[in-house]
């Protein structure tokens, strides 16, 4: 695994640097050699936050935590990343998916404490796709006290989502046909 490791609003130390390989390094047997594990330190406040990011075939294992000591925000990312690879495992394993940005050692490991969490859907809801701009669909869902809202985007005329982010700033989701 590779590792590219920024710093936003603080200079990553050497001594960080090493840390970050020997703590994220441990992942390294579950990914193929040139998986990529992108690792952003940030402060603000006098809190330190960690992002870890690695790109997978199927989607993206990402995990992030604040804390005041950027060592222990460290050691919380590597906790978060280690408990969706072997959920992600579990679930490949169960549907027998090919595991594509997997090393071959990711399917040996034993997953004994790792329940597999059956997805449960138990509401469907259907509505009218209205055409509106992102802020008119960032008012109806700040209305309807929802964190995310579908709608149509009037300029485009596709299917959107707005949703809230942390900081109150929201995101906008538009798929690429």
């Amino acid at each position: 695994m590779k590792f590219n490791i920024t710093g936003r609003n603080i200079n990553v130390s050497d001594g960080m640097k090493d840390q970050i390989d020997r703590k994220l390094g441990k992942l390294s047997k579950f990914f193929k050699e040139e998986t990529i594990c992108n690792v952003t330190l940030s402060t603000e406040k006098n809190m330190y936050k960690v992002e870890v990011t690695i790109p997978i075939r199927d989607g993206v294992i990402r995990a992030e935590e604040t804390t005041s000591d950027k060592f222990q925000s460290l050691d919380l990312v590597v906790d978060i990343i280690e408990r969706q690879i072997r959920k992600h495992r579990t679930k490949l394993m169960n549907r027998k998916l090919a595991a594509g940005s997997f090393s071959d050692a990711f399917g040996d490991e034993p997953d004994d404490d790792i329940a597999e969490e059956e997805i449960n859907i138990v509401r469907t809801k259907h509505f009218d796709l209205k055409p509106m701009t992102p802020e008119e669909a960032c008012l109806q869902m700040d209305l309807v006290g929802h964190a995310f809202f579908v709608f149509q985007n009037g300029d485009t005329g596709n299917v959107a989502v707005v949703y809230k982010r942390k900081g109150n700033s929201y995101g906008l989701i538009e798929p690429e046909y």
